[in-house]
């Protein structure tokens, strides 16, 4: 790929989330403090939401990572399921043997007997829940029902849900109004704002071991939030493609001509007619970069 023309270690803007990429800026540090104050305090229901692609699982694991070893994290990723498999698979998290087809009263009966074994080892229980919003609404009334798990101190269990806009709109139906109403912490992750996304840059390019001038020149910054809209995902592809477009270029510097190729490549950037002109041979620049992506892969 483009490490050794960069100088880089490793490629700054995957959409993996990795933590180690983690851009602490004031709306991900609130996320995060929210989180962290919320599960100290013992409290049963968390809500992080936020459009697609801002970033909510990197937050999730960042999250995940950060608690100290007083906290055992449980984490399901695809909560599409019925609320007896939710319930397998927060037995398999929490390391529970149990027979494939166990009844849900004696699968309900082990688990809160390991969570009570937890808690007398002084140990709180955190389940994690990514994309939320899938979730059917026999699961969430499921979900509710094992927050009722208490002793005379404190939740045996607290839950933190992650989930797209589409999960507030959920939670305002009738069948879960209870569950709603015992969500004590919410927080709502935003996209990032054009400074913001400018040290977004220099942060990735430096964990990622870049030591250069400036990569990405003043016209190249305004033409990516423009084409992003502060979307981290989008930002990192776009930069991506980017980058493996100068570097089959030769260059060492993305300019707006070399992002706007990049949005033009992904259905998802935002399409505007962009005021320079580049009609003409862009076309062929497109065309080119395309296959040199492609070669490049």
């Amino acid at each position: 790929m483009y490490k050794s023309h960069f100088g880089l270690r490793e490629l700054p803007f995957g959409i993996t989330p990795d933590t180690t990429f983690f851009f602490a800026c004031a709306n991900y540090q609130e996320a995060l403090n929210t989180l962290l104050i919320a599960t100290k305090n013992g409290e049963g229901f968390i809500k992080i939401t936020g459009e697609v692609g801002v970033g909510k699982t990197l937050l999730c694991r960042k999250f995940m990572a950060t608690l100290d070893k007083g906290f055992v994290t449980a984490y399901i990723p695809n909560p599409f399921l019925e609320p007896r498999t939710l319930m397998l698979a927060l037995a398999d998290e929490l390391e529970v043997q149990q027979n494939k087809d166990v009844d849900q009263h004696t699968l309900l009966k082990s688990i809160t007997h390991r969570l009570l074994v937890l808690a007398r080892e002084g140990k709180r229980v955190v389940l994690c829940i990514d994309e939320a919003q899938a979730m059917p609404l026999e699961t969430l009334e499921a979900l509710r029902l094992l927050t009722n798990l208490e002793t005379e101190k404190r939740k045996l269990l607290q839950i933190v849900m992650f989930g797209q806009p589409e999960l507030d709109r959920k939670l305002q139906q009738e069948a879960v109004r209870q569950l709603n109403q015992r969500i004590t912490f919410h927080y709502h992750l935003g996209q990032l704002t054009k400074d913001d996304m400018e040290y977004y840059l220099h942060h990735r390019l430096t964990v990622a071991g870049y030591t250069g001038s400036r990569m990405f020149n003043r016209g190249a910054e305004k033409a990516l939030y423009a084409a992003s809209r502060g979307v981290p995902r989008l930002i990192n592809i776009l930069a991506h493609k980017a980058l493996m477009l100068a570097y089959a270029e030769g260059k060492s510097q993305i300019t707006a001509r070399h992002i706007r190729a990049a949005a033009q490549d992904t259905g998802a950037a935002q399409k505007r007619r962009w005021a320079w002109a580049w009609a003409g041979g862009a076309a062929l620049l497109v065309a080119g970069s395309g296959m040199a992506w492609a070669f490049l892969r």
